[in-house]
């Protein structure tokens, strides 16, 4: 099966593709070539003036969990400086890119299709930092692994911008991290792919799936974060400290019901299997949990965010201890506006806030 050249692999053949004389490169695990070479390994074997490195939320090795990363320091395998980028932004992170000297920003971190997924957010702050600086941004596009036929949720309100949405797309927004850099506006340019589809699922790629962070273990996961991630804002685990993180859901109060409650709904490409399971760390610690696992049973029909709304939906009605979970109200961060919390606090069905899935024309832009 021939697969996909991605951005970064046009790149390490001519290193002349993104221009500048220092450059630093956005990364982490998931930058490498098909044959796992590191990104940056395979630029300065190409001779790319390869100078600073910097690293998103989880750091640039990956080892961090959510919310948190790496230390500044210097990578064992090149030797060169690494930058910490996470929760800096404005005149703080222009203090980290000047300091840094590059007059390159590229960037080659792989996305997973969900809105509230950081690493476009690390993308857009740093692209907009170098606006400011007037330093160059070259995206080194890789494929969307929920494909890009299929545009799922309301847009984001920009009155709940934040680090896990700061721009207006929806939840499941089917493009590629150069589709969006070009429709942020903000002067990047994109090292295209070749040979990338819309119709094509991961598997269609050729490509290794490499962890994109420590709770994101296979495709699997990936198809259904855009749905299951919003437990991220109640009281539910949704399945961290588990190895089936975002398709296990469940609380300690859940009871018998839950399932076949779910299955009754008859949502189209998935099955619901009643477990339990004891997280090790994050919420419920320590603590048994009932609740079901999600079985994708066709990935083309799935929806990942009108499943979601549907879970929600009935772990609200079935359970009074049901609760928001997370600083400043995290549902609405997650979802991009205070509407599903409310129509669930009110007692009524959030799957109308969930426009029919769409094509995502309006940033198709290559």
């Amino acid at each position: 099966m021939s697969y996909v050249r991605t951005g970064a692999e046009r790149l390490a053949a001519d290193p002349g593709l993104a221009g500048g004389r220092r450059l630093g490169l956005i990364t982490n695990p998931t930058g490498v070539l098909p044959d796992l070479t590191p990104t940056t390994r395979a630029l300065m074997a190409a001779g790319a003036p390869l100078t600073a490195l910097f690293g998103p939320e989880h750091g640039m090795r990956g080892t961090a969990q959510a919310a948190g990363s790496e230390p500044d320091g210097a990578d064992p395998a090149t030797g060169l400086p690494v930058y910490d980028t996470h929760k800096v932004e404005g005149a703080a992170l222009d203090e980290v890119v000047a300091a840094s000297g590059v007059d390159t920003l590229v960037f080659d971190i792989a996305d997973v299709g969900a809105r509230f997924y950081t690493y476009v957010w690390t993308m857009y702050d740093l692209m907009a930092s170098a606006s400011r600086l007037g330093v160059r941004f070259v995206v080194l596009d890789r494929p969307n692994p929920l494909g890009g036929e299929v545009a799922e949720g309301p847009l984001l309100d920009p009155a709940f911008a934040s680090f896990v949405g700061r721009f207006p797309l929806p939840v499941r927004h089917g493009r590629t991290v150069g589709e969006l850099a070009l429709a942020f506006g903000l002067g990047a340019e994109v090292i295209e792919m070749r040979g990338w589809q819309r119709h094509m699922t991961y598997a269609d790629t050729g490509l290794p799936w490499v962890m994109p962070s420590v709770n994101m273990p296979t495709v699997d996961t990936a198809l259904v974060y855009p749905g299951t991630g919003l437990f991220e804002g109640t009281n539910f685990s949704e399945g961290r400290g588990t190895t089936r993180p975002f398709e296990l859901i469940g609380a300690p109060y859940v009871d018998q019901r839950f399932a076949p409650a779910l299955n009754e709904l008859g949502l189209p490409g998935v099955r619901f299997r009643e477990t339990w399971f004891t997280p090790t760390f994050h919420k419920h610690a320590a603590v048994p949990v009932r609740g079901v696992q999600l079985h994708v049973t066709d990935g083309s029909a799935f929806r990942p965010v009108f499943t979601g709304l549907s879970m929600l939906h009935v772990a609200r009605t079935l359970y009074p201890d049901f609760a928001w979970w997370g600083p400043d109200l995290f549902m609405d961060h997650l979802w991009g506006s205070d509407s599903l919390r409310r129509s669930l606090d009110a007692g009524k069905d959030p799957r109308d806030l969930c426009p029919p899935p769409s094509h995502p024309d309006g940033l198709l832009l290559y």
